[in-house]
């Protein structure tokens, strides 16, 4: 595939990314209606459900193409990948949904995942400088990333435990809510519906994955670009999709209490289970720009902890102006 791209028209190497984010995206629904369906017939609780599955099919995108660009030794790609998105789901995504109607917070996301998930991008930015287990800097390499996928096992123990505690306390727990709403919508498929809707878009993930990669790299040699570049941008965008439409549609229903909560919970899943998977298979090498996305994506989320504080909500104007400072980002990125 990798050839045939490199010998496309340029407009057809377009074409083949947007097709590659429509795999990603479709085969994430698949995978996780499936995964969901078999779940509830085998009388698995929602909350572990949400916390796993609907959780994780959120962040197959980032994953697929982070793991993709790691086995392709497109390093870069892989970590502006889910820097990129982590940076577009807190700034861009919750920020329109600020601006569409004012965002409370919960408690639990002012207290617990917002500094949780700066200490995620601090230990990146740690791991990655320091690079333990490997001989050189800049790299994070096998042992790094079984770190993120321990601490991804701890974080997903600890956040059931906390579930069944609220449960048992008679409390709704937010994941809990997106649940209740997604099964009154969605109807149990059959046992070879099911287990065909995983493989399938279990496959569609891989070859969309492998397609954006190839389309992205392409596009970057074209353009002139380097591959940072078009991981925090188009790939990271593209990536973040189905969280900018799940909150858009929320924001519509006018039902967005948990945006902040749910962007900030996809930007741990992304870093410690996306790159811990990307980084066991194959090391991830970091270059100096990749630092500064990393303070960057710091610097924001403390912003946004901050706005979260005063007011226990992200009101209109709070959330224009993280659009307008991820704008200014994007801007500087380019520029760079």
């Amino acid at each position: 595939m990798e050839n045939f791209i490199n010998q496309s028209p340029f407009a057809l190497v377009l074409i083949f990314l947007v097709i590659g984010f429509v795999f990603l995206i479709k085969g994430a629904d698949f995978f996780v209606e499936g995964s969901s369906s078999i779940a509830h017939k085998l009388k698995v609780p929602s909350i572990i459900i949400g916390l796993t599955i609907v959780a994780m099919g959120t962040s197959l995108p980032e994953t697929a193409v982070s793991v993709t660009a790691s086995l392709a030794h497109n390093n870069e790609l892989a970590v502006s990948n889910v820097v990129g998105s982590n940076i577009f789901n807190l700034m861009f995504v919750v920020g329109v949904c600020a601006v569409i109607t004012p965002i409370m917070v919960q408690h639990e996301t002012i207290t617990r995942d917002i500094p949780l998930s700066i200490i995620c991008a601090l230990l990146l930015l740690g791991l990655g400088y320091l690079a333990i287990g490997d001989k050189h800097n800049m790299i994070l390499g096998h042992l790094d990333g079984v770190i993120f996928l321990v601490l991804f096992a701890a974080y997903i123990i600890m956040m059931i435990r906390t579930a069944m505690k609220a449960r048992a306390d008679g409390k709704k727990t937010e994941i809990e809510s997106i649940e209740e709403a997604e099964e009154s919508t969605q109807k149990l498929l059959s046992y070879p519906k099911s287990i065909l809707c995983i493989v399938g878009g279990a496959a569609a993930i891989a070859f969309g994955g492998d397609l954006t990669v190839d389309a992205a790299s392409r596009i970057a040699i074209d353009l002139g670009m380097s591959q940072t570049l078009v991981g925090l941008t188009i790939v990271s965008i593209g990536t973040s999709l189905p969280e900018l439409v799940t909150s858009l549609v929320a924001a519509r229903k006018n039902e967005i209490d948990m945006a902040v909560g749910n962007a900030v919970g996809s930007n741990i899943f992304n870093i410690l289970m996306v790159l811990g998977v990307a980084a066991s298979i194959s090391p991830v090498a970091l270059i100096s720009v990749n630092l500064i996305d990393i303070l960057v994506l710091i610097g924001f989320s403390i912003l946004v902890l901050f706005y979260a504080i005063t007011g226990k909500k992200v009101t209109r104007a709070e959330g224009a102006s993280m659009v307008c400072l991820y704008l200014i980002y994007t801007i500087y990125i380019i520029l760079r």
